[in-house]
């Protein structure tokens, strides 16, 4: 495990434009740095303890997925190779190495883009109230985990640092972002999800559902920030899903799951980490990486 865990980052003479939950941003220019820590976030807060190795994990996926993607969409990665970097950034290579990308800047799309496959998370939570996920009306009889008839893509929009993101309709998101981009976005984002999904599966793992992000460059319909990670996916082991209950995953489900056991109230301050919490939670990512990639974390 690494010794000093990347909890936050900070460059002199680097333009610290955005610190979210995970990541930081930098601004180049005509550019854009995002550094990935090993910052953790669990219902919209950010824990007091980093997860050693999460921001290389964060990013390595990331330049996976927007590389196996490229075909079906323009991403806004350059290069993942802090040896390619403009000048600027060298004195902080060793930092930037393996947990950064160089990307192209974007007119961000103020919308989360969520597929869902599988009925479960906050979706199994609604429809077991209304029949519905995010106002979609659902066949009834439907049980926690099982497969939905075809994704479902649902919106919400983007909360600031601190706050909670809010579902709302496709109706709603065309308000925001004009008809024609919501379209296609919504194509996009399906699209996406389905080609990853099979390629997870022929791996050994079910993605459940998964958050992308847009924008546009140059006018065009643009896929950015991080893609089908643990932090945005909910990644299960197919050899032990079952229909009707939530399986364990390689995602930051453990570490919700022991912040609901905590008694933690979600408005308090989060707790402190026990070391089985981070070590767990640090080898479902890794066994992410590796059935995904087939890499080892170098």
């Amino acid at each position: 495990m690494a010794e000093t865990p990347i909890f936050e980052t900070n460059f002199p003479g680097l333009e610290l434009i955005s610190r979210g939950k995970v990541r930081d941003i930098y601004d180049l220019g005509d550019s854009l740095l995002i550094v990935a820590s090993d910052r953790i976030s669990a219902f919209d807060v950010v824990m007091p303890d980093p997860i050693p190795d999460k921001g290389a994990i964060l990013t390595r996926l990331s330049e996976f997925w927007l590389g196996y993607l490229g075909d079906l969409i323009g991403t806004h990665l350059i290069s993942a190779d802090s040896e390619q970097f403009p000048e600027v950034c060298r004195p902080y290579a060793a930092m930037l190495k393996a947990r950064t990308m160089w990307v192209k800047k974007a007119r961000v799309l103020p919308i989360e883009c969520i597929v869902r496959g599988y009925l479960v998370g906050t979706g199994w939570e609604d429809y077991q109230r209304s029949g519905q996920v995010c106002g979609i009306s659902l066949p009834s009889g439907l049980i926690e985990a099982q497969e939905l008839p075809e994704p479902l893509f649902t919106p919400s929009t983007k909360a600031a640092l601190g706050e909670h993101d809010e579902n709302i309709s496709f109706e709603k998101m065309g308000q925001i972002v004009g008809k024609d981009v919501a379209r296609k976005v919504k194509e996009a984002a399906v699209a996406l999800y389905s080609k990853a999904r099979q390629y997870a599966r022929a791996r050994g793992i079910i993605l459940a559902d998964t958050k992308f992000e847009f924008g546009m460059v140059e006018g065009e319909l643009t896929l950015i920030d991080e893609v089908l990670t643990p932090d945005s996916s909910r990644f299960w082991p197919a050899d032990l899903y079952r229909p009707g209950m939530s399986p364990q995953s390689f995602d930051k489900q453990f570490l919700r799951d022991y912040l609901k056991s905590s008694g933690w109230k979600k408005t308090d301050p989060p707790p402190r980490l026990p070391r089985e919490v981070v070590v767990n939670t640090r080898a479902r990512y890794l066994e992410a990486l590796k059935r995904l990639t087939g890499e080892e974390l170098k």
